[in-house]
């Protein structure tokens, strides 16, 4: 995943993104707010974790900032606070926050919340490609899958949903085709 890392401390943002780097992550990390607002217009990110207490835009802010982009794709945010309390959790969850981990983190426990934010950013990715454009055939209307392979519509939907097919003839079709078919057999 690419991870936008927004955090003050400067021995804090190099452990964080060592550890998700040597996770085989790609990471931008910036000292504050503000540089990081200007690094996600600029750039497309899965994940940002973000600091709450930051000069120039503190994370709270950040958050605002980032869920009123309305991106087309949605970035899950961690914010990772010295704060704690289940006043702060609610602002931050209030703000767009996605997740919300206090100060000293425990790894292993972010590890596992890196791992929620990768299936829920997947997941994201998998309906945006279901809810986007699908090359189809104009002819027959098979549709063209992510192997570059024409497969029939029921296929492909079915491969990806949980939806089944049955069959049957419209009635224009059978007008226009199965009637003449069944009128020339006789």
């Amino acid at each position: 995943m690419r991870i936008l890392i927004a955090e003050d401390d400067r021995d804090s943002r190099e452990m964080l993104g060592v550890l998700l780097q040597d996770d085989g992550h790609e990471v931008v990390a910036v000292e504050d707010g503000l540089r990081a607002w200007y690094a996600f217009e600029e750039d497309r990110f899965s994940l940002v974790i973000s600091d709450w207490l930051m000069p120039e835009v503190d994370g709270l802010e950040l958050c605002r900032r980032i869920r009123a982009a309305r991106r087309k794709t949605y970035p899950y945010i961690i914010l990772l606070t010295a704060l704690r309390g289940k006043g702060y959790f609610l602002e931050g969850m209030n703000a767009g926050a996605d997740d919300f981990i206090s100060k000293p983190y425990d790894t292993d426990e972010l590890m596992a919340r890196l791992r929620v934010a990768e299936r829920i950013v997947r997941l994201q990715e998998h309906v945006k490609r279901l809810e986007g454009i699908l090359p189809t055939c104009m002819y027959c209307k098979k549709i063209r899958d992510d192997r570059n392979v024409w497969v029939a519509i029921e296929h492909y939907i079915a491969q990806r949903t949980a939806a089944s097919f049955s069959h049957g003839v419209c009635p224009d079709c059978y007008e226009k085709i199965v009637k003449p078919e069944l009128d020339r057999l006789g």
